[in-house]
């Protein structure tokens, strides 16, 4: 196998069988027989005489090599009993009240399967409308997404997988400036990615500067005109702000629907990469791009010989997972069979063009991007033609665009998803994006560091006679190439990261993947601290305007909540300051006063405890007066968020309000929940007495300090320290820094990913 180690360390956390008590019952080599095994069964079914174990050890082969590799779902669950093996689901929400609570039951269901869900809100008559059946006023839409949110949070804290949602509202929704504002706070509404879905005939007003209708969607009446523009620069201003709602153009969904007469399509994934019907699931898998080049005389090319038989074999597979696949609903069973919708992606595509030097923010690029995923669609379509004429056309072909031509086993085959945590496995770039940092430092438990480099970047450096650890240390501080004087411009030049591609190129580039490709393209614009909220409007007139089916927005740092690392904390990249002094013995305002200010800029730590149901983070940050403030974050598998947020929230304000340290460590320490009693060898009794633990260590450390019995403490973070810091830039169950890529979030240390 040619998996690294960072990918067999996040395969047995994540991925492997497991037994009651928690403990691997399988190899990593187990898991890939175990998913080739299952998938190739499905051959059986149409051909009694067919060879599945040759054909399970060329699904396996292809796996292991890094060539190609299925959903998470997929790997996780195949062979085993669950058997759901699909990402996520579309579910229809109706305008009843029995409608939407069955709705909510579905997702229930789903989220316990592990799959996403998507929805979309619009046909909810508006709030304060008339119920004729109670005489009553209706909720509306956004008040209905809270009692979503609510049913995902309670299954989220009864499993180990967060439920993931898509809530989509038309913007020709009476509600839509509501829907636009929902998640200005965010901690509201959570587990939910929000989308607008936009309308060519709104996208004209906003052109001709004119007013659009809302519709009732009860009635189909219009209740009111607004101006085009001024929604518009709301959603603008809104994903500037926080990076949601982003945009989906509903009429190119439509326009791509390959059977209209069983509906429109309204709503996608919760990546936006995946419209679908209701009741539909994705079944995506993605080949390894870097995988697919070759050397010649002249340097390094596509090697589409070989891309083509992986294409072929992909088909071949997703297929096949549609039909061993063990739905938690019958009518997603019923539905995805109905047109067999298959989505075939790609990622290491920012690998491919460093492995050929080519830059990912270059119009040859670009260029080749369509070239690439042209081939790869029309070998899928051909592959499905060829499943065709052996196990049939999918039910729906007679009444689909396609009837009247050649069989086709899938209505879809191609689709761009986000590929965080497969990426991670394939050792390569995620998705279609660039490469969002090129070097990074790992911390490993004892308290050392690794550094983790690209591949690609270190063989040239290596080459060439420039690698160095202290020049990757300079770069993962960095966080691009492109200010470091040692290095040669032509290398500066092909190796680009994320925030060194300008928006246009982000878009330029999901626009060539987007025309040769069936369903739609995932992908995220990821935008400096420092951008307008005119670049943000750019950008979304940009994708209307080169064909893009949707896209979405990251601006760094936009998420502003707290720290999971060492480091200082600064609400401007100018503001950057050299490490605090070592600060006094904690100096606290006399009592009866309202807290003082939280300081702008602060030093701390953060400190990861093991409590009876998982990870407690735990930050505690200083300035000259002393402890000024505490954080605390769960990690994924579990942990009381709520009472122990409250419980860092009234230290922090009792600390800045002058109440001795000392008074707030005896009322915490030795508080027991008994999750902790269930195991042994705790080193704490409680989630608040792991934050008096931590609490304890800094005030020891700034006792020592003023004693001069220790150096201060270093406060550069895992990113540039002038980077700002917030929500969502840090993983809940590592600490380590979060990529925002692939309409996604992911993290390249441990393998979370909020998608799969």
């Amino acid at each position: 196998m040619k998996l690294g180690k960072n990918a067999v360390t996040v395969l047995e956390k994540r991925y492997l069988m497991r037994d009651e008590h928690g403990e691997p019952i399988e190899t990593v080599d187990g898991l890939f027989h175990r998913v080739a095994n299952a998938i190739a069964q499905a051959d059986s079914r149409f051909d009694p005489k067919a060879d599945v174990e040759k054909l399970s050890q060329e699904f396996y082969e292809m796996m292991t090599n890094l060539e190609f590799l299925p959903n998470s779902p997929t790997l996780m669950n195949a062979g085993r009993d669950l058997g759901q093996l699909s990402a996520c689901f579309v579910l229809p929400v109706g305008d009843s009240m029995e409608e939407i609570f069955e709705a909510i039951k579905e997702a229930a269901l789903i989220h316990k399967s592990g799959g996403g869900t998507g929805f979309s809100f619009s046909r909810l008559r508006p709030a304060g409308a008339t119920v004729h059946s109670t005489g009553g006023v209706a909720s509306g839409p956004v008040s209905f997404m809270r009692v979503f949110n609510m049913a995902t949070e309670a299954v989220k804290q009864g499993g180990t997988r967060r439920g993931a949602n898509m809530g989509i509202l038309r913007v020709d929704h009476p509600d839509i400036l509501e829907f636009i504002d929902c998640k200005k706070n965010n901690a509201d509404i959570t587990n939910f990615n929000l989308s607008v879905g936009i309308t060519e005939e709104f996208m004209e007003a906003v052109r001709e500067g004119r007013k659009y209708p809302l519709i009732d969607p009860k009635s189909g009446e219009t209740v009111k005109e607004l101006d085009a523009r001024e929604i518009f620069s709301k959603i603008v201003e809104s994903a500037w702000r926080n990076g949601e709602p982003g945009i989906i153009f509903l009429d190119r969904l439509n326009r791509d629907n390959v059977v209209p007469r069983q509906g429109e399509i309204e709503s996608t994934n919760p990546c936006g990469e995946q419209p679908l019907l209701p009741y539909e699931s994705c079944n995506l898998g993605s080949i390894n791009l870097v995988t697919m080049v070759k050397k010649t005389s002249a340097g390094y090319e596509v090697d589409f010989e070989k891309l083509k038989d992986t294409v072929f074999k992909a088909v071949h597979f997703l297929d096949n997972v549609i039909q061993v696949n063990r739905y938690p609903l019958e009518a997603i069973d019923h539905a995805t069979k109905q047109t067999r919708k298959v989505g075939l992606g790609i990622m290491g595509w920012a690998d491919l063009l460093a492995r050929m030097g080519i830059p990912y923010n270059s119009d040859e690029a670009v260029s080749l991007a369509g070239q690439v995923m042209k081939f790869i669609t029309e070998n899928g379509r051909e592959a499905s033609r060829e499943l065709a004429k052996v196990r049939g056309a999918f039910p729906l072909f007679g009444e689909s665009t396609f009837a009247g031509g050649a069989p086709l086993r899938n209505a879809t085959v191609t689709t761009i998803a986000p590929t965080g945590t497969l990426s991670i496995l394939a050792g390569c770039s995620s998705g279609v994006e660039p490469v969002f940092a090129y070097v990074f430092i790992r911390n490993i438990m004892d308290g050392t560091e690794m550094i983790e480099v690209n591949p690609i970047l270190r063989e040239i450096l290596e080459e060439r006679g420039l690698y160095s650890d202290q020049l990757m240390k300079k770069i993962a501080k960095e966080g691009s190439l492109q200010h470091i004087p040692e290095l040669p411009a032509d290398i500066k030049r092909v190796f680009v990261c994320a925030h060194d591609v300008s928006p246009l190129y982000h878009i330029k580039m999901q626009a060539a993947f987007q025309k040769y490709t069936d369903n739609a393209v995932s992908k995220t614009v990821n935008f400096s601290h420092d951008a307008t909220v005119e670049d943000v409007r750019e950008v979304y007139m940009l994708a209307y305007e080169l064909g893009c089916k949707g896209v979405t927005i990251y601006r760094d740092g936009s998420r502003a909540e707290q720290v999971l690392n060492i480091g200082s904390v600064k609400k401007k990249e100018e503001e950057s300051q050299p490490a605090l002094a070592a600060p006094a013995l904690p100096v606290q305002p006399a009592s009866g006063l309202r807290p003082r200010p939280r300081p702008e800029v602060t030093c701390g730590l953060t400190e990861r405890m093991k409590i009876g149901c998982g990870n407690l983070y735990v930050t505690v940050n200083y300035d000259e007066n002393g402890i000024c403030e505490v954080f605390t974050s769960t990690g994924k598998a579990g942990g009381c968020p709520s009472q122990s947020e409250a419980t860092a929230r009234l230290v922090s304000i009792a600390l800045r309000s002058g109440v001795n340290i000392e008074e707030l460590l005896d009322q915490l320490r030795g508080i027991r929940c008994p999750s902790t009693i269930r195991h042994a060898g705790m080193k704490c009794t409680s989630c608040p007495d792991a934050i008096a633990r931590v609490m304890k260590k800094v005030s020891d450390m700034l006792e020592a300090q003023k004693l001069g019995n220790l150096p201060q403490p270093d406060v550069t973070t895992k990113a540039d320290a002038k980077t700002p810091h917030g929500e969502g830039r840090y993983c809940p169950d590592c600490g380590a820094l979060l990529e925002h890529e692939g309409g996604c979030v992911s993290c390249r240390s441990c393998g979370y990913s909020k998608c799969n």
